[in-house]
């Protein structure tokens, strides 16, 4: 039985293209690459994205939570971890059992990480966040030489990496991002001069990577880039990459409906004449937005989402394809012969990001993980 056949609605992701994807960014730049896998891979499943993307050449994962570290080495995930925000204290022990690296900016997380490390009997793995102009979290650049200083008179930690991250790199004017950068070198510099430079330095996001090759350093931290989705609305992606991802559905009703009839809660949309109607299992708590403007296809034909979107359920209007019946295929994201529905139109429809589209796709809706042909 065809596995997409056992569900209402799901996500298809190829990982042929995240790997793809991978590679071009090792290709664009000599750092190394941290493939961001955190909020389960942008949507995209985050233990098998990393595989696809250490397949390409990553070296090292992001994450942003101490559960997102643990389920990837649960997973038998090898390479190098780092937690990119601090973490609670209660989460120290495990972490460092489990020989994953942690991100400090201040004295107390420094003296937490090597109180929970010494009680280990393990070495701590830091990496010490600047606050260049993000506000909101990280010490101060000129704080970095006395911090490094502490670091390194403490035995039971390693002052492994620094970082920071860029607030406006995503702009068209790249100015912003650039006096960040010359922030974060000038503390480069101090701590070279001072002995105290960590190993690796790292400040680049997908669009400083693919924009500003002066700030790719030692490693270039990359997230939606990997999943072939665009940084911004004004940073497209080179044709090289491809997005990973696809939703889908099927419908599980149509009827031609007389004129008058009011469709779904509060009958926000009453049919003007004889309306061809179809229903598909998916809705607000898959993620599909309480918004006017949806789209989908079927037929190989972009059609309107009508009525208010339920819980578990949503209508379309088929006068496009007078031929759809029960059964046939619902993409929400993705291609369907000659048209396609991209994550950043569904953004635009929504008044949002791609991001926060492909992370807003429920849980409850199942990732299908393969290769083109096997996603057929």
């Amino acid at each position: 039985m065809d596995p997409k056949n056992q569900h209402a609605t799901w996500v298809e992701i190829d990982l042929v293209a995240i790997e793809a994807n991978a590679r071009e960014l090792v290709a664009i730049s000599d750092a190394q690459l941290m493939a961001v896998v955190k909020a389960n891979g942008y949507g995209h499943g985050a233990v098998e994205a990393a595989r696809a993307a250490a397949r390409g050449g990553a070296t090292w994962f992001g994450v942003a939570r101490p559960e997102e570290a643990l389920e990837l080495r649960a997973s038998e995930i090898k390479e190098p971890i780092l937690v990119l925000s601090p973490v609670p204290k209660d989460s120290l022990d495990e972490l460092i059992r489990q020989d994953v690296s942690i991100t400090i900016g201040d004295r107390d997380q420094i003296n937490a990480a090597a109180s929970a490390a010494q009680s280990q009997g393990f070495k701590a793995k830091l990496h010490l966040e600047l606050d260049t102009g993000m506000s909101r979290i990280g010490a101060r650049p000129e704080k970095a030489v006395s911090l490094a200083r502490e670091l390194r008179d403490l035995d039971s930690v390693s002052f492994d990496g620094i970082f920071t991250h860029f607030a406006r790199a995503d702009e068209p004017d790249a100015q912003s991002a650039r006096e960040q950068l010359e922030r974060f070198n000038g503390a480069l510099a101090e701590l070279e001069a001072a002995g105290l430079r960590p190993p690796l330095a790292h400040a680049a996001n997908s669009s400083a990577t693919l924009m500003l090759s002066e700030a790719q350093l030692d490693m270039v931290r990359v997230g939606i880039a990997l999943y072939g989705l665009q940084p911004s609305k004004d940073q497209p992606l080179p044709a090289e990459f491809r997005p990973a991802l696809q939703w889908k559905s099927r419908l599980i009703r149509v009827r031609d409906l007389p004129a008058g009839t009011g469709i779904s809660y509060g009958h926000d949309y009453v049919t003007k004449t004889e309306e061809r109607i179809g229903t598909f299992p998916v809705g607000y708590a898959d993620g599909l937005r309480r918004t006017g403007g949806n789209q989908v296809l079927v037929g190989s034909q972009q059609v309107p989402v009508v009525g208010r979107i339920c819980m578990d359920l949503s209508m379309m209007q088929l006068e496009p394809v007078p031929g759809a019946e029960v059964g046939d295929e619902v993409v929400l994201i993705g291609s369907q012969g000659d048209e396609t529905i991209t994550a950043e139109q569904v953004a635009g429809r929504w008044d949002t990001i791609n991001y926060e589209v492909t992370c807003g796709i429920s849980q409850r809706v199942p990732r299908l993980f393969g290769y083109p042909d096997s996603l057929k």
